[in-house]
């Protein structure tokens, strides 16, 4: 019974595809015990789901909008990783938290907001008790490849 998914079908999204990491010293997913511990997934190295701007600085190039609907697309592709990592998205019992990136402009000040396109999406897909989480957002001089965000994360499985 694919639960999450379901509701992820039902809001109008779908995984995408997973791309292998460009090094072998590195992986998308890593497990301990019963918790998965996500690399950090951004917008710079493939076409990103929701026609998401890929490359650019929040607050000049890209807007507070558009960003946030980077954050949801990046945690679409986080959500690809775990369910390549373990199965099925059902397996995740919560998220514990989430570290944002985002590639900002001098002056911009709302990385909280932008962000909130991943968790406002886990939220809503593993409800308050389960989707509520620990996060940081931060605004960083650049990112590789340009790319607008960058997230990390953990999530706790089903034991």
């Amino acid at each position: 019974m694919a639960v999450i998914e379901d509701k992820l079908k039902k809001m109008g999204f779908e995984l995408p595809a997973t791309h292998p990491y460009p090094s072998p010293n590195r992986v998308a997913c890593v497990r301990a015990g019963n918790i998965l511990f996500l690399s950090g997934h951004g917008t710079g190295r493939q076409a990103m789901p929701l026609g998401c701007k890929q490359f650019g600085k929040v607050g000049s190039e890209v807007t507070e909008q558009e960003a946030y609907v980077c954050a949801k697309a990046v945690a679409l592709c986080m959500m690809a990783s775990i369910k390549t990592e373990v199965g099925e998205l059902d397996r995740v019992k919560r998220v514990i938290r989430l570290y944002g990136m985002v590639n900002s402009a001098p002056g911009f000040e709302r990385q909280f907001a932008v962000i909130d396109g991943a968790s406002d999406l886990f939220y809503a897909l593993w409800g308050p008790e389960y989707g509520r989480h620990a996060r940081a957002a931060v605004g960083i001089a650049e990112l590789p490849r340009r790319a607008v965000l960058e997230i990390m994360g953990e999530f706790e499985l089903h034991a």
